[in-house]
């Protein structure tokens, strides 16, 4: 015996509404499987749904667009804080600067390599350090670093910062419509649940096989077992050897 099988999907669940709501359209309310009532509750709650679902895809999709240049910024960011550091480790290497300028920068005196810049918090707080102690360094009238000069640097950085920020914004806004989302969902589920236990009901003393014609075309979707599918495929063969003879 098939059972039927709710929507998982929310493509899924407007299809189930939809073809519910255009079931109740078209014939009169004596002649509906399911009450005047459920009725309403489809036709206040399906257009909120789908805004909701339209606004969630938008909102997900400039997230996606947007964060590709996000993704090349922070490379950006993160290839010249490293060549700035490299080119103190080496100044410092010549003899051209001493170790204890590291300090100015955030840096362990006798670090050589350069720090973790494999995360955006690292690079947020690694930028800062950097450019700061670049500034402080020039304030005491000491020759800058060059290629890069901390202002090409700043230049990177700020760019990432200002693009990291923005997409915080949008990663919330993804997220607040999905939440909106979620739980016009659960109330989506409750609707198509209602709907069809109230068809089922409307149909129960039909045989089985004309009831769940009946049901399907209020949009409930009935699904066979693995036992049952094998068992329908042995029967169409069976029968299509019998006809061939």
């Amino acid at each position: 015996m098939p059972y039927r099988r709710l929507p998982n999907t929310d493509i899924a669940r407007i299809k189930a509404l939809t073809v519910a709501y255009k079931k109740a359209k078209e014939l009169p309310p004596f002649k509906l499987a399911f009450s005047q009532s459920t009725f309403a509750k489809i036709e206040l709650f399906i257009n909120s749904f789908e805004k909701a679902m339209i606004n969630y895809k938008a909102a997900y999709n400039v997230q996606v667009e947007k964060n590709k240049d996000y993704v090349a910024l922070m490379k950006k960011a993160k290839i010249y804080l490293s060549h700035f550091i490299q080119v103190v480790n080496m100044a410092i290497a010549r003899g051209e600067l001493p170790e204890k300028i590291r300090s100015l920068y955030g840096m362990d005196i006798d670090e050589q390599k350069v720090p973790s810049l494999n995360t955006e918090k690292d690079l947020v707080d690694w930028g800062k350090k950097i450019i700061e102690g670049e500034a402080k360094r020039m304030l005491n009238n000491q020759q800058p670093i060059t290629n890069p000069t901390i202002a090409v640097v700043k230049v990177r950085y700020e760019n990432f910062v200002d693009s990291y920020n923005h997409q915080k914004i949008l990663q919330q806004n993804t997220q607040r419509m999905l939440n909106e989302l979620d739980a016009l969902r659960t109330k989506a589920d409750e609707i198509i649940l209602s709907i069809w236990n109230e068809v089922e009901s409307s149909f129960k003393d039909l045989p089985d096989d004309l009831k769940r014609e009946k049901c399907t075309e209020y949009g409930i979707t009935y699904v066979y077992r693995k036992n049952e599918l094998k068992g329908l495929q042995l029967l169409e063969r069976s029968l299509f050897d019998f006809a061939d003879h």
